[in-house]
């Protein structure tokens, strides 16, 4: 079983899950102070993690130093501080590169997150690319930010959009996928982890089907980079990309992956300062990558913050977040198994560490409220994946997500007041 991977969760119980040696999760949150909060009254129990990560001391840190000390435009400045924060920002993008091994410094676009880079490809590849009768093939589970955009640009060049269906069990239904991708499938655009069910999809195949198909393969990352290792190349996707603050670092940043010679051949995304080498009004001429793509004064900060929170993840290590994170999912997973009148919504054989569930006559909303009356947060809702709610005939779900910041303690506290909303309402 390839890493990152977690198989099903067996009936056996919680007690005998043996803890991750040397993984020392207490001192990992003294690292987090929003971890030491309150909520009525009880301690914090932050459990929507798929949503947004909390912040470890050296990214807060590292964006205040910047504001307090290295503050200045980039690429624009031949004096000391433009220097300093230039040197800081293209730092970030190599820790970007290293973090998911891209060939090169220059495939990192640094974006405001997922959505615009997915934004990126679609209006730049996809309109310069797709014809009245091409298909882009997606998954039955994608994030609306894997949807809608690439329904604007099928809008806009007659191509198609066709989803491949899911299981039950929320897995992706792998000989519907191949009988859908066809010579007319020109793009492949498919979440590596469903934000809803927590499914880890097998893309490595997936692009390799794609490519036997001559088609292009985008992979939307966001819930795998915080969970597992990701090595684009060995994966030879075409496109990858993530946002920041689900990997804790800061909000507005993210980074576009894409092949040197694919975003070589693209027209820029939108124009303005940074991304040209010179203008007027006559004919502009374009920068060369990474910074065609990179119109405009940068967040600079979030850059440089997404790297320090690149580098806490890597003085870590990715291979015992993984691990120690698969221990807490099946331990939460086997007790709340057991609970009459819940159902987990989405138990394919591998999943990432994320329990999306019902409780029978129960809103979601509701379960929610009086989780957080515990001081437990969690998300509820359709998850920007109302696709995956029709498809299972469920309105909404409670979705408790873990990180490697949460303890055992935790999920079985959260198995707790799971007791406690039937308890309320029956």
């Amino acid at each position: 079983m390839s890493a990152g991977l977690t198989p099903a969760a067996t009936p056996s119980g919680a007690d005998r899950i043996v803890p991750v040696r040397s993984f020392d999760v207490e001192a990992i949150r003294r690292d987090f102070p929003i971890l030491a909060s309150t909520v009525n009254g009880k301690p914090l129990v932050y459990l929507d993690n798929a949503a947004t990560s909390q912040k470890p001391r050296p990214v807060i840190e590292t964006i205040m130093r910047y504001y307090a000390a290295e503050n200045a435009n980039i690429h624009r400045g031949v004096h000391w501080l433009s220097e300093l924060a230039t040197a800081k920002h293209e730092a970030a993008r190599v820790k970007v590169q290293h973090f998911i091994n891209a060939a090169a410094a220059r495939e990192i676009i640094f974006v405001r997150g997922a959505t615009e880079a997915i934004n990126l490809v679609a209006q730049s590849w996809g309109r310069a690319n797709l014809r009245p009768g091409d298909e882009i093939l997606v998954t039955g589970m994608e994030h609306h930010s894997n949807i809608v955009p690439w329904q604007i640009v099928c809008e806009a060049t007659g191509a198609i959009l066709r989803a491949a269906p899911f299981s039950d069990r929320g897995q992706l239904l792998l000989g519907e996928f191949d009988r859908m991708l066809t010579g007319k499938t020109r793009l492949v655009a498919v979440t590596h982890v469903s934000n809803a069910l927590g499914t880890i999809n097998p893309v490595h195949r997936i692009v390799q089907a794609a490519h036997d198909r001559g088609a292009l393969a985008l992979i939307d990352g966001c819930q795998a980079i915080p969970h597992m290792p990701v090595d684009v190349r060995e994966l030879d996707c075409d496109f990858y990309v993530f946002s920041g603050h689900k990997v804790f670092g800061p909000t507005g940043i993210g980074a576009l992956y894409g092949k040197e010679k694919l975003l070589d051949a693209m027209p820029p995304y939108q124009g303005g300062g940074d991304m040209i080498k010179s203008v007027s009004f006559e004919k502009t001429t374009y920068n060369d990558l990474p910074y065609k793509f990179e119109a405009g004064t940068p967040h600079i900060a979030g850059a440089i913050g997404l790297g320090a929170a690149l580098d806490y993840i890597q003085d870590i290590g990715m291979r015992r977040i993984n691990e120690y994170e698969n221990q807490l999912l099946t331990r939460a997973t086997n007790a709340i198994s057991e609970i009459p009148g819940v159902r987990i919504i989405g138990t394919p054989p591998c999943k990432a560490s994320l329990i999306s569930f019902v409780i029978d006559g129960i809103h979601p909303h509701d379960i929610g409220t009086i989780l957080d009356q515990e001081g437990i947060a969690i998300r509820t809702g359709h998850h920007c994946a109302q696709p995956v709610m029709e498809r299972l005939g469920v309105p909404a779900t409670a979705r408790a997500s873990f990180a490697f910041y949460n303890t055992h303690q935790e999920a079985d506290a959260l198995v707790r007041a799971i007791r406690k909303v039937i308890e309320v309402f029956n």
